[in-house]
Order: C-alpha cells, then sequence, then structure tokens
C-alpha cells in the first residue's frame, strides 16, 4: 500500500524509508535535526496500516538511527564548548604577552636613549655579504651598514643607536631592513627585531588570536617564533 503525505513523503510498503521531493532539509531550510526526525517518525507510525504494522527489525533499526541522530547532536554541542574553551584559553596566553617583546620580521622596534636594536637574519645558504638599513618611524634613511661573509643559518645583528656621523638619534621607533648577497645575487632578507606587544584581539570566525604592536603592525601569535623582554 502506497499513501501520498504533505511535503511529498511517501509510506512504501510497511513504511520505513521516508523521500522528501519537496523540501530535502529541514526547518527554515536547516539540516533535519532529531526533532524533526521524531515528528516524522511519530507520523509514520500514526499513518501505518494495522494490518500491516512496521515489522520489529524496522522499528529497531529506526530507534539506532533516532539514538545515533541524539548522540551526534550532543557531540555537536561537547564540541562547540571546546572550541570557545580553547578560543579562551589562547586569548588569556596572548593576554600575558602584552608589554613584552616577540620577534617579528619587518616590524617597528624602539630604540632606548643610549641603547640599541638587535636583529636576526635567516641565512639558510649563508651570504657573501649583507648591507643593512636603518629608516625612522617617517621612513627616513638613517644608517647603513655592511657585514662580511655568513655561514649559512641565522645571522645576528645589532644597531648601536647612531646616525651615519656617529651621532645618538633620538629614542623612537626604527626599521631594519638588510640585503644579502647569496649565490652571487642581491637578495633582500627580511630581519627579525623586537616589538612591544600593546593588545590582542581574536578573531571569532576561526578563534585565531592576534598581537597588535607597537607601531602599529599587527602579526598571529601562532607566527611568533621568540619573545624577549
Amino acid at each position: 500500500m502506497s499513501v501520498d503525505t504533505p511535503n511529498s513523503a511517501k509510506l512504501l510498503g510497511n513504511i520505513t524509508r521516508y523521500e522528501d521531493v519537496a523540501t530535502p532539509k529541514g526547518r527554515g531550510g536547516e539540516d533535519m535535526g532529531k526533532q524533526d526526525f521524531l515528528t516524522l517518525f511519530t507520523a509514520q507510525l500514526k499513518s501505518q496500516n494495522p494490518l500491516d504494522p512496521v515489522k520489529n527489525e524496522a522499528f529497531v533499526a529506526q530507534l539506532a538511527q533516532f539514538s545515533q541522530l541524539e548522540a551526534l547532536t550532543n557531540m555537536q554541542g561537547s564540541m562547540d564548548n571546546l572550541v570557545k574553551t580553547m578560543a579562551g584559553e589562547r586569548m588569556l596566553n596572548g593576554a600575558s604577552l602584552i608589554g613584552l617583546k616577540v620577534a617579528v620580521p619587518g616590524s617597528l622596534s624602539r630604540l632606548e636613549q643610549g641603547g640599541s636594536i638587535e636583529g636576526k637574519v635567516d641565512l639558510p645558504f649563508g651570504a657573501s655579504g649583507i648591507n643593512v638599513r636603518v629608516f625612522n618611524q617617517q621612513g627616513a634613511l638613517v644608517k647603513e651598514m655592511a657585514a662580511g661573509p655568513q655561514t649559512p643559518g641565522a645571522a645576528s645583528l645589532e644597531w648601536d643607536g647612531t646616525d651615519a656621523m656617529g651621532n645618538p638619534v633620538p629614542a623612537g621607533l626604527y626599521r631594519i631592513t638588510a640585503n644579502a648577497v647569496v649565490n652571487g645575487k642581491n637578495t633582500d632578507v627580511s630581519v627579525d627585531t623586537l616589538a612591544t606587544v600593546r593588545s590582542v584581539s581574536t578573531n571569532p570566525s576561526d578563534g585565531s588570536v592576534s598581537l597588535e604592536l607597537e607601531g602599529g603592525k599587527s602579526v598571529l601569535m601562532s607566527s611568533v617564533k621568540r619573545v624577549g623582554f
């Protein structure tokens, strides 16, 4: 016996399967939830032929399907709570970095009066020479320095806070860039310098945490390789 029902649901034989032709989704166009499944299941029991009821095997199978659906729903809720908890923990971890300095390529670093700025350059193939430039916050060239051959690995550099004439420059934010000669070719290389963390923000869409640095630059906390004071 076959009975046509609203939403084009079809009861076939002993009513063990539904096909929703018009609306394959649940309420409001969303995926079918456990309440939708229970509603259909109840409607099936009410609409079955008393002379040909649902067999025990089919009834048990449908109950198992409902239990599976409920378990998946509960699991989804637990996962959502776990994601929220982890996002909160990442936010707290990021907040602990406020006031500290993190190594960031191409960032502005603060020079204290009479102090210096240190940096690192990653040279996996070494270099026959390095040219280093220091710029102030306005982008004006303050000093240019040169270093000799470098072995493969991380090369350390330091600017003593003086200009081309050897005079101390005012305290403030400065940027250090470098150009290395690698295999006979001039190559721009990034310089990792320490920048102070001023605030922390989180992205609600994926839970990622960003560090907002002095000078206006932001970086993902996951990209930080070194922390200093």
